[in-house]
């Protein structure tokens, strides 16, 4: 079962799975990573569990990949390329377990939301969203392109034109830019959003089961059928973006904090 990286309740029909890294806002590591598809397993296949809420510790929900893991290798290209193809991968993993979890699953999104976690977050049925919650598609400016589905989620949730405005700048949106989009379902403050994610869940809990899981396995036909596909080429443009001179000047400008100079290399 999962690690001290993420924790797995249940209570009241409800699994409440929690990414518990708060030195680096919940980043996703591979360990994180493979404590997150345990408890997913978990939840999936536990008849009492009829409703899954996935959350951050401490007032944020993840700040997407871990950029420490990114580079534990160090920076030469076939080692970093090896490390992000690995990363990316598990990831795409997680996304796509999150769609066929035949349970609906509600993301509690807090603080920051980014990146990857941003994507994961757009996989699950429900988001509630705190006024306090900050979302960003962070990877053009480390020179990669989004993972865990990220472009193929948003051009079937809001259309080609806005998913190319949010991709290419990588602009930071508020929870109420995000609810205008309609890519969160209700935006309360920081003090409510517990409650407003444990109503909801509770609602779910009380429908049948059986229904719902039909319906998101319909909805995954109708609306989704091309994720696992779209997950395929993000690795495999991922790994070739890894390679690139502009991503090495990217992630290093970033740990650096510093304004990148891109060569177009």
């Amino acid at each position: 079962m999962p690690t001290d990286l993420v924790t797995y309740q249940v209570a009241d029909h409800i699994a409440t799975i929690t990414m518990n890294d708060p030195a680096t806002l919940n980043a996703i590591s591979t360990p994180m990573k493979n404590a997150l598809m345990a408890a997913l397993i978990e939840a999936d296949s536990d008849d009492d569990v009829r409703v899954i809420v996935l959350q951050g510790s401490n007032q944020n929900f993840s700040s997407g990949g871990h950029i420490g893991e990114m580079l534990e290798n160090g920076t030469k290209t076939e080692a970093l390329a090896e490390k992000i193809e690995a990363m990316v991968s598990g990831v795409a993993e997680l996304s796509l377990k999150l769609r066929t979890v035949y349970k609906p699953v509600i993301a509690k999104l807090e603080g920051a939301v980014a990146g990857a976690g941003m994507n994961l977050a757009l996989t699950c049925d429900f988001r509630i969203a705190s006024d306090n919650a900050k979302f960003v598609q962070a990877f053009v400016n480390i020179g990669l392109i989004p993972d865990a589905g990220g472009i193929y989620l948003l051009t079937q949730l809001i259309g080609a034109a806005k998913t190319t405005e949010l991709v290419m700048l990588g602009d930071k949106l508020t929870a109420e830019d995000m609810k205008r989009l309609d890519l969160v379902n209700e935006v309360t403050s920081a003090a409510h959003i517990d409650d407003c994610t444990q109503h909801l869940a509770k609602r779910l809990s009380q429908l049948p089961s059986k229904a719902l899981a039909t319906m998101k396995d319909m909805i995954n036909t109708h609306a989704f059928m091309g994720l696992n596909e779209a997950l395929d080429m993000e690795v495999h443009q991922q790994t070739m973006m890894a390679q690139t001179a502009d991503f090495k000047e990217g992630i290093s400008a970033f740990m650096e904090k510093r304004t990148p100079n891109y060569q177009n290399k």
